[in-house]
């Protein structure tokens, strides 16, 4: 049967895509954001949400397809909340983050780098050595869940694999599923969470109820079975612990270019990508030009990443970080690789510094920040005359890192030497980028 005409008005021409991975488009002087186009197609476009300013909706048929538009591998794709961008070719998902990139750095904080940076690759699928899935009991599907949320959606995915995942914790959706069923508290465990480290798979099982004498006998035997390291988690981060209570607490991570390992507990803060994190410590050390003798501060430093490489090239570093727990793991992380006498590690809320606390830490010749989302503006706010020449800012947020370079430029002096993107989450719209700032 011949499909029936589409009325005109719901056939736009996509013109970029937006930070979200999403089509854009104009009608009627409104904005269209269009899931699941791609620039320089023609789509139906059906709305779910209308704005004064513009509507929300998604691809339906496709008139033209981009020459950049590949099949998603993943069967879940468009359902699964995980991923939002499979459907572009991967170095199209690079280019479009740094469009992204280069767009907040013009718009927002009004500078363009001197140098754009090659693009930060590493593998595009299984690359996921983090994630944190929901699971809940729902019985129309057949029992529990277990999986990312759905897409605008507060349901848990019906998904039994899972492509950015390492293809051996993806074989364990189902069991795990099975598993959590067949515990007497199914309906009390909200989440699980995956931290793999280097030749050690652990899963931290959330649970709300304390488990029976046979729900630990179940749990011992799907460990036992399957390969993984079973932590149980009653409270908040903090109170994760083996299933074993004579089982390593910690996980590790190699930085072989610097030749450190470092040790972290499953919940706490490292980078989901570990190939790509070895080439970003790699980036970072060699824009910040450290060389042995210069005092280094590390803001934001969490475990000890980049401090510690940074200590290896034979700098005296100094790592402050707001976690007390963090701050403790970092200088554990120095004594284990003989380091702790190049490396200090400070607790202190760098979101509320201001000049005078900034400048009882001493000089620093040099200056790596690698705030979270929201940035680092009250740092680069409390910058004096005898701040670093050189600072090396990472960033998971474009736009904070734009408002940041604004102020680092536009009232600090410095220059915006070059910029780059990194490619830590392929198949997502998520971007993290490096750039380096100088004074002459």
């Amino acid at each position: 049967m011949q499909r029936p005409a589409l009325p005109t008005g719901n056939i736009v021409t996509i013109e970029s895509l937006d930070q979200e991975g999403r089509g854009v488009a104009h009608r009627d002087g409104k904005v269209l954001f269009v899931e699941g186009a791609l620039p320089g197609e023609t789509v139906e476009f059906v709305p779910l949400r209308r704005k004064p300013k513009f509507d929300f909706g998604t691809a339906g048929a496709v008139l033209r397809e981009s020459a950049s538009r590949v099949a998603p591998r993943c069967r879940y794709f468009g359902t699964c909340g995980g991923c939002s961008i499979q459907h572009l070719e991967l170095r199209a998902q690079v280019a479009m983050k740094q469009r992204v990139l280069e767009a907040d750095l013009e718009h927002i904080g009004k500078v363009v780098p001197e140098t754009m940076l090659p693009a930060i690759h590493g593998p595009a699928w299984g690359y996921r050595r983090r994630a944190r899935f929901s699971v809940r009991v729902v019985p129309k599907k057949g029992g529990v869940l277990v999986g990312f949320h759905e897409k605008r959606s507060s349901y848990v995915a019906d998904m039994e694999s899972c492509e950015v995942i390492p293809r051996r914790i993806s074989r364990l959706l189902v069991p795990l599923r099975r598993l959590v069923e067949s515990l007497g508290i199914s309906n009390r465990v909200p989440q699980i969470e995956l931290a793999a480290g280097d030749g050690r798979d652990v899963l931290v099982l959330r649970h709300l109820q304390p488990l029976t004498a046979s729900d630990i006998d179940r749990l011992r035997q799907f460990a036992a079975d399957t390969g993984v390291h079973l932590f149980l988690q009653p409270g908040g981060p903090e109170t994760a612990h083996p299933l074993v209570h004579d089982a390593d607490p910690l996980i590790e991570y190699a930085l072989p270019d610097f030749n450190l390992r470092l040790a972290f507990s499953p919940t706490e803060f490292t980078q989901v990508n570990h190939a790509v994190n070895r080439v970003l410590v790699r980036r970072a050390l060699n824009l910040l030009e450290v060389e042995p003798g210069h005092r280094v501060a590390d803001l934001f430093c969490g475990l000890g990443n980049f401090s510690l490489a940074a200590a290896r090239r034979g700098a005296e570093v100094v790592g402050i970080e707001g976690s007390e727990p963090l701050v403790r793991r970092a200088a554990d992380n120095a004594r284990r690789n003989g380091l702790d006498g190049r490396a200090t590690f400070i607790q202190a809320d760098l979101f509320g510094i201001d000049r005078a606390r900034l400048r009882k830490l001493g000089h620093f010749d040099r200056m790596l920040i690698d705030p979270p989302r929201t940035g680092a503006i009250g740092v680069v706010h409390a910058l004096d005359d005898d701040a670093p020449r050189r600072i090396v800012y990472v960033s998971c947020n474009p736009a904070t890192l734009a408002r940041d370079a604004a102020v680092l430029v536009h009232v600090q002096g410095y220059q915006l030497e070059a910029a780059g993107v990194v490619n830590m989450f392929p198949q997502t719209s998520h971007v993290e980028s490096i750039a380096v700032f100088c004074r002459k």
